[in-house]
């Protein structure tokens, strides 16, 4: 049953796809879930505002059952794919052939995962070589039962796999349909998402302490719980994480201390993470465990190590009169000690080595994933310090000219290359910038560190537009090289990850022009760009034209002479400077500005403000795909008064 349902571009657009939709997108996390629920139950509860006919058949058992569903695909997503998820739902209205219907859609943007636990429907052996999907024959009470749970909610489903994308989707009919049908005969429904049981589990001692246990669907647990790990770049995601893997699945409560990143011996270890698989005695155990917080010496190692009972001495028990057994591991990663981990299990005296094994072999990839996420933290940080230390605190305001500024850096941890200023210059001239060095890291930090001083320098030395690129041009062939490579070099001396040297980082693509105003209003503009998108000119009636000449970067070439183009900006008038992150936002094979989209976009813009302009400019991108913006995005509009 698997179909292609979600529009795809270049094709006709009829009346059908004026349909009610709805879409968002997830965070990859254990947020997701909750989110995507919200999500639906707002989106339900809108369209029944609305009075739209397929609405009329609402009820609370489609919104609870809405809600199962989504829960279950994202979390499956979440878990194995580790993207940001893109969730979508669109009510169908009654057909001939069908009844009025809720369609859900999860996608994810790691399609090459195999859907786990799947069987075709006549219940005979998967070709995996061709499908791509992993077969297990599982207990299901051990594997899960995720999709079996949603092939019980829904009428059908499937699953779409496209260029970068897979898509799971579940069709909810709206009224007149019963949920518990008749048991069928055929083989029964093998299907089930690994993942989400992971971290729903309903697990029974019998499997975790069984040999099969400890066996095959240990490693299948590592398996998942790795894959699962890695993708958090939250060190208290990864101990949330983490505690609800190991309970019940092999301990009946846990606890995770996290030591801080710069906090030295005399610092105190934090509760990051207390988990019990009966939740009213969660508060109880937590109390219990912030009273004394424990610091394994470096001497133990990574194994187990025998600890007393949390409240074992307020009770008067001692440990070898108790049929319990608690167990500390350290957490460990490159060496250095990252926090303990402090599990549980009632009942038994003693946990079988085949699982204190295994729950070493588990804490060593928490440790793994803890290292990784304040490895991401710090050079998160460091970016956005670095980012923020590169732009001006303030633009200038220009006497006649509104302006409006939107800047936003992608959300990728590292250091864009895109920057903007305006700032006021000798002789009654004010001049504006937006450029984009190719890369990012802290090579384009070097160069955009250097050309927007540079810039302000040579402006306010009298030089024209022109001469300043060509200024700019050679001091970037030499001085912005030999800064980037030295740069390139020191990341690469405190052991980060030195990228292939390209040269690439002196490359800049610039915008750059100045204003004079003018005695009977408006501003006199001179402009050049230097391998930047050109900048538009909108008037008043809607009539839009690019406003200069294209010519090379900067950087490339060092015969290069650049020339500017002059025109009045009469009050009423727009210009609009963006960089690439705006022209080349990709929707699939689509760019925005193919076939001057943005040009389109500007000319619906007529008679707005600068900031409406901005804002409406902004949006356009945004909602060009689905995605976010996974590059840095800016654009500048003037507007002479």
């Amino acid at each position: 049953m698997q179909r292609d349902i979600v529009q795809r571009p270049g094709n006709t657009v009829g009346h059908a796809d004026a349909r009610p939709v709805a879409r968002t997108s997830l965070p990859g996390n254990l947020l997701a879930p909750s989110a995507g629920r919200r999500f639906v139950q707002a989106a339900l509860t809108e369209w029944s505002g609305l009075g739209l006919p397929a609405a009329v058949g609402f009820s609370e058992r489609l919104a609870d059952d809405a809600a199962v569903v989504v829960s279950e695909l994202v979390t499956n997503a979440v878990v194995h794919a580790g993207t940001n998820v893109e969730l979508l739902c669109r009510l169908e209205e009654a057909t001939e052939d069908e009844a009025a219907a809720l369609v859900l859609e999860v996608s994810d943007h790691h399609p090459a995962r195999a859907v786990r636990s799947e069987q075709p429907e006549d219940g005979g052996p998967a070709d995996t070589a061709e499908s791509g999907v992993t077969t297990d024959s599982a207990d299901p009470a051990e594997y899960g039962r995720g999709l079996q749970l949603v092939g019980t909610l829904s009428e059908r489903w499937g699953i779409t796999y496209r260029t970068g994308l897979k898509t799971v989707w579940a069709r909810l009919p709206v009224d007149d349909w019963n949920p518990f049908p008749e048991p069928s005969t055929e083989p029964g429904f093998q299907q089930g998402l690994r993942a989400a049981e992971l971290l729903a589990p309903s697990a029974r001692r019998a499997l975790r302490d069984g040999a099969d246990w400890a066996g095959r669907g240990a490693l299948s647990f590592l398996a998942e719980a790795s894959d699962l790990l890695a993708g958090q770049l939250d060190e208290d995601i990864v101990a949330a994480l983490a505690g609800q893997l190991l309970v019940p699945r092999l301990a009946d409560w846990c606890a995770i201390w996290l030591e801080p990143e710069n906090g030295g011996p005399a610092a105190v270890p934090r509760l990051a993470s207390v988990w019990h698989r009966d939740e009213a005695e969660t508060g109880q155990l937590r109390t219990l465990l912030e009273q004394d917080p424990i610091r394994l010496p470096e001497r133990v190692g990574t194994g187990p190590v025998s600890l007393p009972w949390p409240g074992e001495e307020e009770d008067g028990e001692k440990a070898d009169e108790r049929p319990e057994s608690a167990l500390a591991y350290r957490i460990t990663s490159g060496g250095r000690t990252l926090g303990a981990v402090l599990l549980g299990r009632e009942g038994t005296a003693r946990v079988p080595d085949e699982v204190t094994a295994l729950i070493e072999d588990f804490v060593r990839r928490v440790g793994l994933a803890v290292g990784a996420a304040r490895a991401y933290t710090r050079q998160a940080t460091i970016s956005r310090i670095l980012q923020r230390a590169l732009l001006p605190s303030k633009v200038a305001d220009i006497p006649g000219v509104t302006s409006s500024l939107v800047y936003e850096p992608s959300d990728d941890g590292v250091v864009g290359g895109d920057f903007y200023d305006i700032f006021p210059c000798p002789g009654d001239r004010w001049c504006f910038v937006l450029g984009d060095v190719q890369g990012s890291g802290p090579e384009a930090a070097v160069v955009t560190g250097l050309a927007r001083p540079w810039l302000r320098l040579l402006a306010r030395e009298g030089f024209g537009v022109g001469e300043v690129l060509d200024r700019l041009n050679r001091l970037l062939l030499d001085d912005a090289m030999e800064a980037a490579e030295a740069a390139a070099l020191m990341v690469a001396a405190a052991g980060g990850q030195q990228t292939a040297d390209t040269g690439q980082s002196r490359f800049l693509s610039l915008l750059y022009g100045e204003l004079v105003p003018l005695p009977d209003g408006g501003v006199r503009c001179t402009v050049a760009s230097a391998g930047h998108p050109l900048p538009l000119l909108l008037r008043p009636d809607g009539e839009v034209r690019p406003a200069a000449e294209p010519q090379m970067l900067l950087g490339i070439f060092d015969d290069v002479a650049y020339e500017s183009q002059s025109f009045d900006l009469a009050p009423g008038d727009s210009l609009l400077c963006v960089t690439d992150g705006v022209t080349e936002r990709r929707s699939g094979a689509l760019m925005f500005d193919d076939g001057d989209g943005l040009a389109r976009a500007l000319a619906d813009c007529a008679g707005l403000s600068a900031d409406g302009i901005a804002d409406r400019i902004k949006r356009a991108v945004h909602e060009f795909a689905e995605r976010p913006p996974d590059d840095d995005l800016a654009l500048l509009v003037l507007q002479a008064g």
